[in-house]
């Protein structure tokens, strides 16, 4: 059966509401939860971007069962690959084993505030490969030396390992990220319900793991107010991801989709309260081979009746796909 998850999207609600939206999410019956990890929002309208990692360790005590996991971190240009390891083994430990840590080769909407540029897909690629690979030689104990094209790391150690080694997941979209996952995550990672994808993951080793997509929705009873509040917050996703992971602030991705109609997002984001119109947006990820889907609720004040309806309504509906 499809694992069906919850998304804390950092960019949409401040830390306290993050928190609390998660566990009333526990209680609503969602399998697993994802965070998003960012330093600013997609839009202005958005409005938020608390520090994802403080937020995880309060859902961690918050909560008792639900599983955690960065959707995604960029382990690369704003954090050092040996912080985002010691990161990822603390909340191991504090959520007693419940952690996942989704990585990715990131955006420039939040790795430009460090000033270090903006480098070219390809070198971002190698940069996550090398960052990936530091990872998890510190999950392996021990002290570790690295100096390799990107990173240089001197004695580092992890002091507080967890019993459980934390999975790593890779954010993938296209045959040289599905390499890179196949070949070193525990799991992979997309935004789309792209069947090659995990093709070519499954091709460079990915068989039999996991694979987790992300689906935006927008629920609520006046489908015209979901409509308008999707476009207002969400129209950005329309961009395809090699213009998302270029532009560098909100003010380019207002510039970017300023001829985004209403109609165009609600063709891609199911809006209102028609469960069927939601049951058809995921039902493309289960037949595309996905084994977990996180949903996104548009609108930060918008969550609590959204859990209520997907634990009366969505979820026993999805569950029998």
């Amino acid at each position: 059966m499809v694992q069906l998850g919850y998304t804390m999207m950092t960019e949409q609600a401040g830390p306290r509401a993050l928190v609390g939206d998660v566990v009333a999410a526990e209680r609503a019956g969602f399998d697993f939860s994802v965070t998003s990890d960012h330093y600013f929002p997609w839009l202005d309208s958005q409005g938020h971007a608390p520090y994802a990692w403080s937020v995880l360790g309060a859902a961690a005590q918050a909560t008792s069962t639900i599983p955690l996991m960065t959707y995604v971190t960029c382990p690369t240009t704003r954090y050092h690959p040996v912080v985002v390891a010691q990161k990822a083994a603390t909340l191991q430990l504090l959520s007693e084993g419940r952690f996942r840590l989704g990585l990715g080769s990131g955006e420039n909407l939040n790795e430009h505030v460090v000033g270090a540029g903006w480098p070219a897909a390809a070198v971002r690629l190698e940069m996550l490969e090398e960052a990936v690979e530091i990872i998890g030689a510190l999950f392996d104990g021990g002290y570790v030396n690295h100096h390799g094209r990107h990173f240089d790391v001197d004695d580092a150690k992890l002091w507080d390992l967890p019993d459980m080694r934390v999975p790593i997941g890779i954010a993938v979209s296209g045959r040289r990220s599905c390499e890179l996952a196949g070949r070193l995550a525990d799991l992979v990672i997309a935004t789309e319900p792209k069947k090659e994808l995990l093709a070519d993951f499954d091709r460079n080793g990915g068989g039999g793991k996991p694979r987790i997509g992300q689906l935006p929705v927008c629920y609520d009873q006046d489908r015209d107010a979901a409509v308008r509040r999707a476009h207002d917050q969400f129209r950005w996703s329309l961009g395809g991801w090699k213009v998302n992971s270029e532009l560098p602030g909100t003010t380019a991705f207002d510039q970017a989709t300023a001829f985004v109609r209403p109609d165009d997002i609600a063709q891609s984001v199911p809006c209102g309260d028609d469960v069927a119109e939601f049951v058809d947006a995921v039902s493309a990820y289960t037949e595309a081979g996905f084994t977990e889907i996180a949903l996104v609720q548009i609108g930060g004040a918008q969550q609590r009746p959204f859990l209520r309806w997907a634990k009366e309504t969505l979820l026993p509906a999805l569950r029998e796909l």
